[in-house]
Order: structure tokens, then C-alpha cells, then sequence
């Protein structure tokens, strides 16, 4: 029969269940797929929720999946969230969970927090939710390809409407048994562009008889990184990267035309419409006072997470309630993109860290690498991390 679930009770069953939590990370990295392939990822899901007695809902946005879990009484609805997308990257790490698929890998730690939602549930169904709702989503696609805006638009945070929410990311900064968090802005804006340096071709020892794409590249290059240091505040963190030219055909002709692609990120999106003017700005300038057209293209891709700060409070107590004290760490905001800022550019949301650096098991390398993994013992304080703080939440 299932009881109430207590303070107390949360923690331990999450250790109860600790080999399947493993259990199920290990299914998943070894079985990766990639943004809006996750079919059978989302089957593995479905099937262990069912197993739970859960309804479940999906597929939105693809191969999503949804469970709302209700309390006996009315109350507030926290969302939580795991992401469940692999990257294009092959494992090189030897271990008996090795991915079974070429240049596919779950090396940012996604399989980690879909197996821990997955034990959020299984807390939640061997217990009676008093009051309230928690709804667990099970996201795709957050790899660039924007899972969490499709599932907002579907309506993933309606009937019922979510007040809150919350996720977390498995990272090496911090050590197994702790969290690191941000006020405010936690992540950048990861916005991409594309340059056409549209010159003249000729040859190379006649110059003055055509228009040097290559040469005009230089200095719009040098020029856009003083948008950073002469045109926005310098308390503002941007950055702008070119990350990819194009251009040329042989050392002896003057190239017609460079192609340029890079990123531009910064904490704060309301600072875009600047940057992106600014930039067309400077192109503009410098190819038509040398004789060249262009052609900019900007595009806006994830924005920044917002941490909200009344929510600080609640983490702060649950982290004290499940890891002890003194786990609990404010850190420096991050130029890294993350697609929850969808969900928190309507809704106010924690994102925080959860620490897996264990030097003993080699877990010691940064997301994205190939040979990242993640000390499993994290997996259980991730599980009671979210219940808890759903459950503070909801009390309160």
C-alpha cells in the first residue's frame, strides 16, 4: 500500500533504488540517439513508467513524454525536467556501458538525467502526494535543436498549468555530493551568423584591378571584436567567435568572395538587437568604403537561463535536507547555451549543477568530451534533490 511521503523517507528510497537508477543510465548510454531520434529512448521510457502504474502522456514535441502526477488536495504544480538527446560524438572511454553505435554518445550527461527523473517517478509512485501536482517532462532535442521551445508550444506547461520549475545538469565542477548554482542569468544566449564578403576577383600581382574579398575579411574580423570592448558596457559578458572561414582558390588569384560563420553569446538577451545592429553596422562600413558588398545573416537560437532568486531559498533548505550543509555553492554565470531557458522565459524555473567529479573512478572530464562519464553515486542525490525541492515547493 502505498503511504505519505516524508522528509525522511525521500533520500532513503532513492538509495533503495539506486542499482536501478544505474541500471537504467546504463540501458541509455549505451543505446544513444540523437535530437528527435530518441524513439526508443522514449519507449524505455514509457515502458518503466507504465510498469510504475503512471499515466503517461506523449509523444509531444516528437518523441516527448509527459507524467502528471496529482496530490490528493489542490495546490501548486512544479514541473521538472530531463533532457534525453545524445551527441554526434563517439565514446572513447572503456567501460562494460560503452555506446553500442558509432560517433553516438551520451557524453553531456543526458541519459544520467533522464534515469533520474525516471527515479523521481518511481519515488513518487510508491507514495501519496498530498497536495498539489508534479509534472515530470521528459524533453528532446536539447542539442541545438530546440526540444524544449517545441514542447512549449504544444503546451507542455498547461492542464494543469505549471507555476514552476526545475532541472538539473550532471557536471564535473563540482564533486559527487554537492551542487553549484547561479543567481540570476546562468547561461548565455547561443546565437549563430553568417558573412558574405561579396569583392572582385583577379590576380594576384594586379591588386588594384579587383577587390580583395580575403583583404577586407581581416579587418571586419578585427573590427567586430570592438563591438565588445567599445560599444557595450564592459560589465556585460559577450563574446563574439568566428568560428569558420571560407574563401579562395589558388595562392596567386584574389578571392571573389569569403564566407564567414561564427557565434555570438551573451547573458543578457535584451543586449541582441544591439549587437546584431552594431555588427551589420561595422560590415556595412568597411565593405562599401573599400569597395565590396555583403550579405548578414543573424540568427537568434537559445536564450539565456534565468535563475529566479525567490526560489533560491527553497533549494537552498533542500540541499541542506539531502546533501548536509556546506554542499551548496553559488558560482559564476557560464557562456554555455541551455534550451531550459525556454521554460523559464515563461515560467519562473531553478537550474542548477549536480556534482559527479570522482578522480578514483576517472570521472574527471568536462561535458562533450569523449571520454566523459559521471560518478553513479550522484545519481540517488539527484533523484531526492528534485523530489524534495518539488515537495518543499508545494509545502510552502
Amino acid at each position: 500500500m502505498r503511504g505519505e511521503i516524508y522528509v525522511d523517507t525521500i533520500l532513503k528510497n532513492a538509495y533503495d533504488i539506486q542499482d536501478e537508477i544505474i541500471s537504467w543510465r546504463r540501458h541509455l548510454h549505451m543505446n544513444p540517439e540523437l535530437s528527435f531520434q530518441e524513439y526508443e529512448t522514449s519507449e524505455f521510457v514509457k515502458k518503466n513508467l507504465e510498469k510504475m502504474g503512471l499515466d503517461v502522456e506523449g509523444p509531444i514535441a516528437k518523441t516527448g513524454l509527459v507524467v502528471n502526477i496529482k496530490g490528493k488536495k489542490e495546490g501548486p504544480t512544479v514541473g521538472l525536467r530531463a533532457d534525453m538527446d545524445a551527441l554526434p560524438i563517439k565514446d572513447e572511454k572503456e567501460v562494460p556501458y560503452k555506446s553500442k553505435k558509432d560517433n553516438v554518445a551520451h557524453l553531456c550527461g543526458h541519459d544520467a538525467h533522464t534515469a533520474i527523473l525516471l527515479g523521481v517517478a518511481k519515488t513518487l509512485a510508491n507514495f501519496n502526494l498530498e497536495r498539489g501536482n508534479i509534472k515530470l517532462i521528459f524533453q528532446p532535442a536539447e542539442e541545438g535543436e530546440h526540444g524544449a521551445k517545441h514542447m512549449v508550444e504544444e503546451g507542455v506547461l498547461e492542464t494543469p498549468d505549471v507555476d514552476i520549475i526545475a532541472g538539473l545538469h550532471v557536471h564535473p565542477t563540482a564533486d559527487t555530493g554537492n551542487i553549484t548554482i547561479t543567481k540570476g542569468y546562468a547561461s548565455a544566449t547561443a546565437d549563430t551568423f553568417s558573412i558574405d564578403i561579396i569583392g572582385e576577383g583577379g590576380h594576384g600581382a594586379h591588386p588594384h584591378m579587383s577587390v580583395d574579398s580575403i583583404a577586407i575579411t581581416g579587418e571586419i574580423i578585427t573590427s567586430l571584436q570592438q563591438i565588445v570592448s567599445r560599444n557595450i558596457d564592459p560589465t556585460e559578458p559577450i563574446v563574439i567567435t568566428i568560428g569558420r572561414i571560407e574563401g579562395g582558390y589558388n595562392n596567386n588569384v584574389i578571392a571573389p568572395k569569403v564566407h564567414l560563420e561564427g557565434t555570438v553569446r551573451m547573458l543578457n538577451p535584451k543586449l541582441r538587437a544591439k549587437i546584431k545592429s552594431t555588427m551589420e553596422n561595422y560590415i556595412s562600413g568597411i565593405t562599401k568604403g573599400m569597395g565590396a558588398d555583403f550579405k548578414f545573416q543573424y540568427y537568434e537560437g537559445v536564450g539565456s537561463v534565468y535563475v529566479d532568486e525567490k526560489l533560491l531559498p527553497v533549494l537552498e533548505n533542500t540541499s541542506d535536507k539531502v546533501l548536509g550543509k556546506n554542499k551548496y555553492t553559488y558560482i559564476k554565470s557560464g557562456m554555455g547555451g541551455e534550451d531550459f531557458s525556454y521554460f523559464t522565459d515563461v515560467i519562473p524555473g531553478v537550474f542548477f549543477r549536480l556534482g559527479i567529479y570522482n578522480e578514483e573512478k576517472n570521472c574527471i572530464y568536462p561535458n562533450h568530451h569523449p571520454k566523459f562519464d559521471i560518478d553513479e553515486k550522484a545519481l540517488p542525490l539527484g533523484v531526492a534533490m528534485l523530489t524534495q525541492f518539488a515537495l518543499d515547493y508545494i509545502n510552502n
